[in-house]
C-alpha cells in the first residue's frame, strides 16, 4: 500500500513538521510505503497534479491550512478524476472544524482526521492496510478509531473525539528517523503542544493546558538540528516561556551547543523573569528572535477576547530586551478586535512604536473556523470574508476603508520600519510628529498615488515625495540629509544616477581593484581578500550616526565592500580615516 503525504506551503523556504511526524508515527506498519512530497501554492496547478498522479498512491493525505485549502481542494478533485480508487484523507486546522459541510460539498474526500493526527492516522492506515484492498474496505472504517469523519454508505459519520496524547514522547521523532527536510532554510520544531491562554481569536485556545516533550527528547532533537547546522529553527510552541525555568533550561542548552543556527520563539514578554532576562543578556546577536503578541494596547479589547496580559510589565520587559540584550524583537498587533476603533488602533500602534522593537507586524483580524471569535463576531455583528483566510471586512468599530488603511499602514511599516533602511529618517520624523500618525499619513499618501518602482532608489524616492509634500523649511532639509545618510548606508550611490534628493556634486570613487587611496583604506581597516571596494563621500551638517543626531558638520566616507559569497558590507569612516563604526 503506497501512502502519499503532501502539502502546499506558502513559500518554498518552509518545511513541513506535520507530514514527517505522521510518517514517523506510521513507521513499522507492514506493507505500507510512505513518501512525503512538499510543494508551494505558487506552482502551476497542472504541474502539481501531474506530480501527484505520477506517485500512483493508494492513499493520498493532505495537510490543510488557511493558505492552501482552496488550492488543495482543487487538486484533490482532479486527482480523484484521474485516480478514482485513490483514498483521499485530509487533516490540519482548516478541516478539523466544519468537516461535515466540507465532505458534503467535496465528494472526493474520503476521510478527515480531526485535531491531533498521529495516533488517528496510524490506526487508519493500519486498518486500511489490513483490509486487503477490497472496494468495500476502502469506503468504511471501524467505529472504534476515534478522531475521524468518514463516509458510511451514502452518509457521513463522525467517530468519537480522541483525547490528546498524555505523553508526547510516544510520537517517534521525525528528525532522528531522517524524515524531515533539514536542507530548507527554515525548519519547524515543537517542544510542547497547547497554550496556557484562552484567546478567542486563536485555535490554540481550544486545547486546555500545555503538554511538553521530555527534556531528553527536546535536547536530542535540538542537538541533531544544531549538529546539522540548520539555518533557522522556528519553534511553533504558542507560548514557549509558559514555564520560565523550563525555558531557561532549553535556552541554556542551545547556548552551550549552538554554533551556526538561529532560533525563532513565540513568547509572552510579561512572563519573563529576572533569571530569564539575565540569561538572555548572554545570547549573541542574531541567534535568537522573539515574536511577542501584544495584539492590542486597549484593556477592554483584550478582556473581550479573554486575552490575559499585563501590558505594563510586557512593555517594560520589551524595552529591557531591546536595551539589554541582542535578541531580535518582533511585536504583533491584531487590528479589528472588539471595542477598538481606528483611533484606538493608532494608540495601540503607538505603544508598540514607543517600545522600539526591531520589527512590528500588523494584520487585520482573521475569524478562524472553530475559534471562539466566530461566536463573538456573530454577537457583535462582524462581517468577514467567507473564504480563507476569513479576514474581517467590517466591524462595529471599523469600516471597510479604515481596514484598508490599516493594511496600508502595515505595508508602510514593512517598507520603512521593518526594513531597517530608514533609521535616521524615522528618528528625525519621530521628533516632529507622532510615529503612529506618521505611518497613517504615509499610508494615506500612498493610497492616492500609483505604486512606485521596485528598485531601492525608487523606494527611497517615493518616501522623499511623501516627505517633501508634508514638511517644509529647516525640517525638510534635516529630513533630506537624514534620507541621504540612510541611502548611503543601504547601497552605493552610483555617480550620474543618484536619487533626486541628493545634492549636486556628491562625490563617488572606486573600481575593481584598489587605487592608492582605497588601498590605504583597505590596509588601515582590515579590508582584505578578493573584494571590490568603492567609496562615497558626503558632507552633513549633523552627525546621524547616533540616535539623537548631533548638530556638528561632519564629512563621512562610506566604504562599500563587496565580497563573493558575503554580499555588501558598509563601513562609515570619518574624513580623516577615523575608526569605522558598526553597521
Amino acid at each position: 500500500m503506497k501512502i502519499l503525504l503532501a502539502t502546499l506551503h506558502a513559500k518554498y523556504v518552509h518545511a513541513s513538521l506535520a507530514l514527517p511526524s505522521l510518517a514517523a508515527a506510521c513507521n513499522g506498519i507492514g506493507g505500507a510505503e510512505i513518501v512525503i512530497r512538499e510543494f508551494t501554492v505558487n506552482e502551476p496547478h497542472a504541474d502539481l497534479l501531474g506530480r501527484l498522479v505520477a506517485e500512483e498512491a493508494d492513499l493520498a493525505a493532505f495537510s490543510c491550512y488557511i493558505w492552501n485549502i482552496e488550492a488543495t481542494l482543487r487538486l484533490i478533485a482532479d486527482l480523484k478524476q484521474v485516480l478514482p480508487r485513490t483514498i483521499i484523507v485530509l487533516g490540519g486546522p482548516e478541516v478539523s472544524y466544519g468537516a461535515f459541510e466540507l465532505m458534503e460539498r467535496h465528494r472526493e474526500v474520503d476521510y478527515i482526521v480531526r485535531g491531533e493526527g498521529e495516533a488517528t492516522f496510524r490506526e487508519l492506515v493500519e486498518h486500511l492496510a489490513g483490509t486487503g484492498g477490497t472496494e468495500d474496505a476502502w469506503q468504511w472504517v471501524a467505529a472504534e478509531i476515534p478522531g475521524l469523519v468518514c463516509r458510511e454508505g451514502d452518509g457521513i459519520v463522525a467517530t468519537a473525539e480522541r483525547a490528546p496524547l498524555a505523553d508526547l514522547d510516544v510520537i517517534p521523532s521525525p528528525f532522528t528517523a531522517g524524515l524531515a527536510d533539514l536542507d530548507k532554510p527554515l525548519v519547524y520544531y515543537e517542544t510542547a503542544r497547547g497554550c496556557p491562554f484562552s484567546c478567542a481569536f486563536c485555535l490554540s485556545s481550544l486545547e486546555k493546558g500545555v503538554r511538553s516533550y521530555s527534556r531528553q527528547r527536546i535536547e536530542a532533537d535540538l542537538g541533531l538540528l544544531m549538529a546539522r547546522r540548520v539555518k533557522t529553527v522556528k519553534l511553533v510552541d504558542r507560548t514557549f516561556n509558559y514555564d520560565a525555568e523550563r525555558a531557561n533550561a532549553i535556552w541554556e542548552y542551545i547556548l552551550d551547543q549552538n554554533r551556526e543556527s538561529r532560533f525563532h520563539f513565540e513568547i509572552a514578554a510579561d512572563l519573563l523573569t529576572e533569571a530569564n532576562l539575565s540569561l538572555l543578556a548572554r545570547v549573541p546577536a542574531g541567534m535568537f528572535r522573539f515574536e511577542i503578541g501584544v495584539q492590542s494596547g486597549e484593556e477592554e479589547t483584550l478582556a473581550r477576547v479573554a486575552r490575559r496580559s499585563d501590558l505594563d510589565r510586557l512593555f517594560a520587559n520589551v524595552r529591557r530586551l531591546v536595551n539589554e540584550t541582542a535578541v531580535t524583537i518582533h511585536l504583533d498587533l491584531v487590528a479589528g478586535l472588539p471595542h477598538e476603533d481606528f483611533a484606538g488602533f493608532l494608540r495601540s500602534l503607538r505603544s508598540l512604536l514607543d517600545a522600539a522593537p526591531h520589527h512590528i507586524q500588523v494584520e487585520p483580524l482573521k475569524v478562524l473556523k472553530g475559534s471562539a471569535m466566530r461566536r463573538i463576531a456573530q454577537e457583535e455583528g462582524y462581517r468577514y470574508s467567507a473564504s480563507p483566510p476569513y479576514t474581517i471586512l467590517r466591524t462595529p468599530w471599523l469600516d471597510f476603508r479604515e481596514i484598508v488603511r490599516i493594511e496600508g499602514i502595515a505595508r508602510c511599516l514593512d517598507l520603512y520600519y521593518n526594513s531597517g533602511r530608514f533609521g535616521a529618517t524615522l528618528a528625525v520624523l519621530a521628533s516632529a510628529t507622532s510615529p503612529a500618525r506618521l505611518f497613517d499619513a504615509c499610508a494615506a499618501y500612498r493610497e492616492a498615488r500609483p505604486p512606485e518602482g521596485t528598485s531601492l532608489a525608487a523606494l527611497f524616492e517615493g518616501f522623499w515625495d511623501f516627505i517633501r509634500d508634508s514638511w517644509t523649511g529647516e525640517d525638510l532639509e534635516r529630513l533630506r540629509e537624514a534620507l541621504c545618510f540612510d541611502y548611503c548606508r543601504a547601497d552605493y550611490p552610483v555617480a550620474g544616477r543618484l536619487p533626486r534628493f541628493f545634492p549636486e556634486g556628491s562625490e563617488t570613487a572606486g573600481r575593481r581593484g584598489k587605487p592608492a587611496t582605497i588601498a590605504d583604506l583597505a590596509r588601515k581597516h582590515g579590508i582584505a581578500g578578493d573584494c571590490r571596494v568603492r567609496v562615497h563621500r558626503h558632507r552633513f551638517s549633523r552627525d546621524f550616526r547616533v540616535h539623537q543626531e548631533v548638530p556638528r558638520a561632519t564629512e563621512l566616507q562610506f566604504v562599500y565592500i563587496s565580497t563573493p559569497g558575503r554580499g555588501l558590507e558598509v563601513r562609515i569612516l570619518e574624513d580623516d580615516g577615523g575608526t569605522a563604526t558598526e553597521q
